[in-house]
């Protein structure tokens, strides 16, 4: 089973394993090949390290979307944008395990295309908990700016040029918006609500976590890499943060019903 493999990726694929082995011979640091480390296949996986991290994060997003589901009444203010995280989640790391084990111009847009989203709709998760349960005009109007600037973002890498630098700084920058934006909230609520604290732990985790992509070197056994590492270390982080997602939509909900007793 070698996922569609042609005579010409064969071909690419055996010369440069003969080339890594000429550099070693002679002493030499084994360069990258188009820009990517040689990694050993292994069965249809082309980087079974990255593939099997990504498909353990879908995985552990999926068991605790039902968890989330099982716990979390519908009724919950959260509870449609949570679920929606989810599944944007999920379709990510889909993806991302498609592209690590068959790498060609398609796998490799939707992967980056995904990744784009989930970040643009964890900006969005933040507006909605931080003002939108408030003033629901605002998040729409925000949820139509994001959905722009998504529609521009992929436009552009797709019919323009594919620029790994502009790809790059955008989600970065995004990124970074969004790691302010939770962190913001997380220290201004951390006495009210001590689930926030798993949040900050999240948010923190998560940029100390992405150093990982700044590390070069040769796959471990031309199997694990940096961004493997990265990926199975983001597991942990993403079962943390469905569990402050169930934690404060069950909040939310008993908040919202003590209100309308009130009332």
């Amino acid at each position: 089973m070698r996922a569609s493999w042609t005579c010409r990726d064969d071909c690419k694929y055996e010369c440069m394993w003969v080339t890594v082995g000429l550099y070693l011979q002679e002493g030499h640091e084994v360069p990258q090949f188009h820009g990517k480390w040689p990694f050993s296949r292994f069965l249809c996986f082309q980087e079974p390290a990255s593939a099997v991290a990504s498909f353990l994060n879908g995985l552990a997003s999926l068991v605790m979307l039902c968890r989330y589901r099982a716990s979390v009444p519908a009724s919950s203010p959260m509870y449609p944008t949570c679920v929606a995280f989810a599944w944007v989640s999920l379709n990510a790391w889909f993806w991302s395990t498609v592209f690590h084990t068959r790498d060609t111009d398609l796998t490799e847009k939707m992967d980056y295309f995904c990744a784009s989203t989930v970040i643009l709709h964890s900006v969005y998760l933040c507006c909605v908990r931080t003002v939108g349960l408030q003033c629901p005009a605002v998040a729409s109007a925000f949820r139509a700016l994001l959905l722009l600037m998504l529609t521009a973002h992929v436009s552009y890498l797709s019919l323009i040029h594919f620029d790994y630098g502009y790809n790059l700084a955008a989600n970065v920058a995004i990124g970074l918006v969004n790691a302010v934006w939770w962190l913001a909230w997380c220290l201004w609520n951390q006495r009210q609500l001590p689930h926030a604290r798993k949040c900050m732990v999240v948010v923190l985790l998560l940029q100390g976590l992405s150093l990982l992509e700044l590390l070069d070197f040769p796959p471990l056994f031309w199997v694990l890499d940096a961004h493997a590492i990265w990926h199975f270390s983001t597991i942990p982080v993403h079962v943390l943060f469905f569990s402050f997602l169930e934690d404060d939509s069950l909040y939310l909900l008993k908040e919202s019903e003590a209100k309308f007793k009130l009332d």
